[in-house]
């Protein structure tokens, strides 16, 4: 099979193959990898470099000959005082190759084939040598393997430059990452830059004539010799890939002009790629927007009936519309945005009113207050009309967040800090442990008894709702479950006890809505040090359903959150199935 039939083929393997990108905090859904390109980009490369992309001739001259000519020039270049002459290097044994090559083809070491390898320095005076105009200095962030990126090029002025003659780059070199999170990446000098220099985090490697250099480029980037980089670099930390390590990277040469056909193949399909890459992400942004207009209607929706028919419209679709992580989380989203609004359900006129609720709870409050199970705080201005953040449903309420809880506080540090922890004891949990879909213990910490006995005023009980409020995870909400007694919490935890515990459910379905989640993070303030503090949490303006109806929400919420579930349970198996099948694809090619 041709690479372009292995291409042709597969699209849809290809195409489809996508996966999540790690990453956290606000704004990480939705985020995805082509993975299925990705991998076939890598298969390009790697049946280029096995000799399996393109016909080999056997009238071409041999590598071995032309390995003869280029250490013949090398020689001359020695002698002539071009370069330095250097340590012989090992000669490649059968135990050192590490896959079969081609007649014709030839192993070679990397240090056989250039005038130059070796790392670049940094300027007398560091970044204090910077100038704003004068001889580009190239550092790691400028290196990308489809070329240079000179958004944020540093200058040094030409006696700098001068100065540091030995990291010169001139057109044609070959530049690689040797350090870092960037270790790997490399690319040629274009034509039209005239000189520049490097840092030490970066890689010359100069070729002898007449090799192809975009061939051993296209080689470094492929997964064989990437293996090489990140398996053999040592003391990454600060010195990274040695000269003397890279010398020593065995290469497979072919013919040189089987390298220019390796070459103009390659270009080929990486711009086959391209286009595929292009017109995937098209569809997956036309996809967007027609998941996001489709779920407008919803909100839209001015009461539950024309909501359920909007619903149904969308759900002879859902095989169709939510077939991204990103647009199931979208669904997800808007199911709680109609929860709270109180499009969800049918009201229901014999319900209880929520200001009957209300005013049940400021008695209760009252009667705390006065038994002394909580203090007496300042009063709160009620929601004006102006606040309300959406037409409310008839007997519903907007209320401050502070007017409902009989606590909404922080926890704090114990004394010691980490040093205070325990292997058994009272659970002490940290932003790390809150989710929304329940607490995550898999690296939960204890504190002794005495110690949760001193921290009483951060005691969390079954049925508080926990909320992080601070850094990355700032929004995240749970429900304390009642298979746990009580435990602490950190000072990037909140506690919010209600003093109705049957609203619990709902509040949390609220704090877990865009409506709510805009305010968490809209109005917290020296998020890095304090986050939400207690003054701009219990002024959140909640709205407030009959208790009732509260309860018919949460139950309905439940229903379609568990639809969006098993929609992402479905479509990640489907993603895995994908995945797994390119990789085989990748292994019965290069087999």
């Amino acid at each position: 099979m041709s690479a372009r039939e292995l291409i042709t083929e597969h699209l849809d393997l290809w195409t489809r193959a996508v996966t999540k990108k790690s990453s956290s905090g606000r704004g990480s859904n939705g985020k995805i990898e082509l993975t299925g390109l990705k991998k076939l980009r890598e298969l390009i490369l790697e049946l280029a470099v096995r000799g399996k992309l393109v016909h080999q001739n056997p009238n071409e001259e041999p590598a071995i000959s032309l390995a003869e000519r280029i250490a013949a020039e090398r020689a001359a270049l020695i002698q002539a005082g071009a370069i330095k002459k250097s340590p012989k290097l090992p000669q490649i044994t059968p135990e050192d190759i590490p896959f079969d090559i081609p007649i014709g083809w030839h192993w070679v070491r990397l240090g056989e084939l250039v005038k130059k390898i070796g790392s670049g320095a940094t300027p007398r005076g560091g970044k204090n040598a910077y100038v704003k105009s004068g001889i580009p200095f190239l550092r790691s962030q400028n290196i990308w393997n489809d070329g240079l990126n000179l958004q944020d090029v540093a200058y040094i002025p030409p006696e700098t430059h001068e100065r540091m003659a030995n990291t010169h780059v001139f057109p044609n070199d070959i530049l690689l990452n040797i350090t870092g999170a960037s270790l790997g990446r490399c690319t040629v000098v274009p034509g039209d830059m005239e000189t520049a220099n490097v840092s030490q985090h970066v890689t010359i490697i100069r070729t002898i004539n007449p090799l192809n250099r975009q061939y051993l480029h296209y080689l470094i980037l492929s997964p064989y010799i990437q293996s090489l980089v990140w398996g053999r670099q040592v003391g990454m930390a600060r010195e990274g890939l040695s000269k003397k390590v890279l010398e020593q990277f065995e290469i497979p040469l072919p013919p040189l002009e089987e390298q220019h056909r390796i070459v103009q193949k390659v270009d080929e399909l990486m711009a086959l790629c391209d286009r595929l890459e292009q017109q995937t992400s098209d569809q997956l942004e036309a996809h967007e927007t027609l998941v996001d207009t489709l779920l407008g209607t919803l909100t839209q929706s001015e009461n539950a009936t024309e909501l359920a028919d909007n619903w149904a419209r969308l759900a002879a679709h859902f095989d169709t519309l939510f077939t991204t992580e990103q647009s199931i989380e979208k669904l997800k989203q808007t199911i709680l945005q109609l929860a709270v609004m109180g499009r969800l359900v049918e009201q229901d006129a014999g319900d209880e009113p929520a200001m009957t609720l209300l005013q049940s709870i400021e008695s209760h409050k009252a009667e705390l207050i006065k038994s002394g199970v909580i203090k007496r705080s300042k009063a709160l201005s009620p929601v004006s009309q102006e606040e309300h953040p959406f037409k409310l449903p008839s007997g519903w309420k907007c209320h401050r967040l502070g007017e409902l809880v009989s606590k909404l506080g922080s926890g704090s540090t114990p004394r010691g800090g980490q040093r205070a922890y325990v292997e058994d004891g009272v659970p002490f949990l940290r932003s790390q442990n809150v989710w929304n879909d329940g607490l995550r213990l898999g690296d939960m910490v204890y504190i002794p008894e005495d110690t949760h006995a001193r921290m009483n005023n951060t005691v969390v009980y079954p049925k508080d709702i926990l909320l992080n409020i601070t850094g990355a995870s700032l929004g995240r909400s749970t429900i304390f479950p009642d298979q746990i007694p009580e435990a602490n919490v950190s000072q990037h935890v909140t506690i919010i006890r209600l003093i109705e515990p049957a609203m619990t459910p709902f509040v949390h379905l609220c704090i877990q809505s865009p409506l709510i989640q805009s305010l968490v993070w809209g109005r917290q303030v020296g998020m890095a040090i304090e986050g939400l503090s207690k003054k701009v949490l219990e002024r959140f303006e909640m709205p407030i359903p009959p208790l009732a109806e509260q309860q018919r929400i949460v139950q309905k919420a439940d229903e379609l959150i568990a639809l969006c579930d098993q929609l992402k349970e479905r479509l990640n198996q489907a993603s895995e199935t994908r995945n797994q099948l390119a990789e085989a694809v990748v292994e019965g090619a290069l087999n």
